[in-house]
């Protein structure tokens, strides 16, 4: 009766073309989102798979270290003022000259009875000198005997950064093991080879520390002010997956990882892991290759155990139902046991 008086009054043929409409809309729409997550998800593959370093960038460029003796081991050097060095002047029999000044930015030292006098670039020798002249030169001494005393100074320290952060006061001249120390304890991160960075020099200095402690005095080269001391980041291969220790482990130098020494690192593998499915992730130039390896048959010597690189990426899947088992407890072995027993008994 109700479908009769929908097609006599012409109401059906509308409720149809509503429906139709509402329908037509509904897949339009969800095929736009379909669409639009396609075309996210080809971006996001894109960025992660290609490249943002341009061709021609030099990947992990190796580094040679410096071996030129006048380079490792130049003479001592003569402290040299600059701009914020605060100094004290000591005139003999003399104790107006006792209150410190800084050297302004203008390169002069402020001296009582004769005004400023330029110091920028001389040694302490040197612009003792000269202020005695100019005591002489003005009148006020016959022969002054003046000596200058660096209070403090913002230029006689080396830098110390990279995987070490930390400013090291050196007057004249330091070794570098003893400004690494006064750096703080070497983090297991930091590279074996450090690189000084000396003003004046157009290359940088490279050292090899070494691993060898009967051999360190030969990397204990002398330092300078205004030296930069860079200690590089060495190398890290990364543990993800079903690892009972996920991160990073550092590659220590002369000493190769291999893939079961990382899994030794990382707490060893998860009963949730798929053994049979383990992928490493390397790098190789500007491409990316995944490695799958039987974890199982590298355990039991079935298969070599492969030497791990630099940035290498383990990851070890997870298996669900494993995972379930591992979470749940006995609780969740028991369930799972029920629910075999029930499955069997209905047969």
């Amino acid at each position: 009766m109700r479908l009769q008086n929908l097609t006599t009054n012409g109401s059906f043929s509308s409720t149809v073309h509503t429906i139709a409409t509402f329908v037509t809309r509904r897949a339009t729409r969800g095929a736009m989102f379909t669409l639009a997550l396609c075309f996210s998800v080809s971006q996001l593959q894109a960025q992660f798979s290609g490249p943002s370093l341009g061709a021609g960038t030099p990947v992990n460029a190796p580094i040679t270290p410096t071996t030129d003796p006048a380079i490792l081991y130049p003479a001592d050097r003569a402290i040299q003022l600059g701009v914020g060095d605060s100094l004290v002047v000591h005139l003999f029999g003399q104790s107006e000259f006792a209150s410190p000044e800084r050297v302004g930015l203008d390169g002069a030292l402020q001296v009582p009875l004769i005004g400023p006098v330029p110091v920028l670039g001389l040694t302490l020798y040197q612009a003792s000198q000269v202020i005695a002249i100019r005591l002489k030169n003005a009148g006020m001494y016959r022969d002054p005997q003046v000596t200058l005393q660096i209070v403090d100074s913002p230029n006689q320290v080396v830098t110390v950064s990279g995987e070490m952060h930390g400013l090291v006061p050196v007057v004249g001249r330091r070794s570098l093991l003893s400004v690494l120390s006064a750096a703080g304890q070497y983090p297991i991160t930091g590279s074996h080879t450090v690189i000084i960075n000396r003003p004046g020099l157009d290359q940088p200095i490279v050292v090899d520390l070494g691993t060898d402690p009967s051999r360190s005095a030969r990397a204990d080269v002398p330092l300078f002010p205004l030296d930069t001391v860079v200690v590089p980041r060495v190398g890290v291969v990364y543990v993800l997956g079903a690892f009972k220790i996920q991160g990073a482990i550092p590659l220590e130098q002369n000493s190769p990882l291999t893939l079961m020494q990382a899994a030794s690192l990382a707490g060893g593998p998860g009963f949730e892991g798929q053994y049979k499915d383990l992928r490493v992730v390397r790098t190789v130039g500007f491409e990316r290759k995944v490695i799958k390896l039987d974890l199982m048959k590298v355990m039991r010597g079935k298969a070599s155990d492969p030497v791990l690189q630099a940035d290498d990426i383990i990851f070890l899947p997870t298996n669900q139902l494993k995972a379930a088992l591992t979470n749940g407890g006995f609780g969740a072995a028991s369930n799972v046991a029920s629910l075999l027993l029930v499955a069997f008994q209905t047969r």
